[in-house]
């Protein structure tokens, strides 16, 4: 039986351990610079005020990880408002789109940045962002992504909407990601905003299991996140990472603000962490 996770709101991560790393994902949706009825935003998306930045930031520091993945923001200049460049080094893909997709690693980490797996990018998609972490000792690989929304839960192998389509159409390119680190065994870690739920035997994590054994933070949970839903955020390890998962870390960072109007200003998705114990 699913169990929905149980959490504290704004649990302050205490400074990580040498050999500890947190790691988050976090939809920011639609987080963006630009005014209010600028054509490349859809009408019913009202950009943040500067209260609503600080808002976010705010919580940006609650969350306390040493690297995350982002998606939905419009560039650098989107990013910085969330996460101070003298804290954090921050790392986009090249696309051209609103809804990009970056990863966001704390300073003193240092990490090289990889092509982005442009192929995710399909029909106006987003591209996936890769680095290489350089720990002490080993490597992590980190695969940042934002896959096509609108099939949550439905069959896929049976599905024939657009959305489906698309969704099935780049989980070979993540696969085939997956299968180059286990080829190579690259430690990795594959995270961000799945749109996806997952459970039992979802045929999209059944593929990527094909290509190398994985590990799932959000296995067998719900999340809290403006009330009990399944996860579409998910953090995956695989190579040696599976072995420094530490599952019971899961954590949501829930907003104080409880009023659904808030999403807007804030975000529908919470930040999602868990722990990784690195060997020395």
């Amino acid at each position: 039986m699913k169990r929905i996770l149980s959490l504290l709101a704004l649990l302050v991560a205490q400074p990580a351990l040498s050999a500890e790393l947190k790691i988050a994902t976090w939809n920011l949706d639609w987080l963006t610079t630009r005014p209010a009825g600028d054509p490349g935003l859809p009408t019913d998306v009202t950009p943040r005020t500067e209260e609503d930045f600080a808002r976010l930031a705010g919580y940006a520091a609650d969350l306390n990880a040493d690297l995350i993945a982002i998606q939905e923001v419009d560039g650098f200049r989107a990013a910085t408002k969330i996460f101070p460049p003298d804290r954090y080094s921050i790392h986009m893909t090249r696309d051209h789109v609103i809804q990009r997709v970056g990863i966001v690693v704390r300073r003193g980490l240092k990490y090289d940045m990889n092509p982005d797996v442009t192929a995710l990018g399909i029909d106006h998609l987003r591209s996936g962002a890769d680095i290489t972490l350089h720990l002490p000792g080993t490597d992590l690989r980190v695969l940042a992504v934002h896959l096509k929304t609108g099939c949550r839960n439905q069959p896929l192998p049976k599905a024939h909407d657009r959305s489906c389509s698309e969704l099935r159409d780049q989980i070979p390119i993540v696969a085939a990601w997956i299968a180059e680190r286990q080829k190579d065994q690259t430690p990795f870690i594959v995270l961000g905003d799945f749109n996806r739920w997952m459970d039992g035997r979802d045929s999209l994590l059944a593929e990527l299991r094909q290509a190398a054994p994985l590990a799932r933070a959000t296995e067998g949970h719900s999340s809290p996140c403006w009330g009990a839903e399944n996860f579409i955020d998910h953090i995956l390890a695989g190579g040696a990472a599976a072995n420094w998962m530490q599952a019971d870390t899961l954590k949501v960072l829930i907003y104080r603000e409880t009023d659904k109007a808030m999403k807007d200003r804030l975000s529908d998705h919470c930040p999602v962490s868990v722990r990784f114990a690195v060997p020395d």
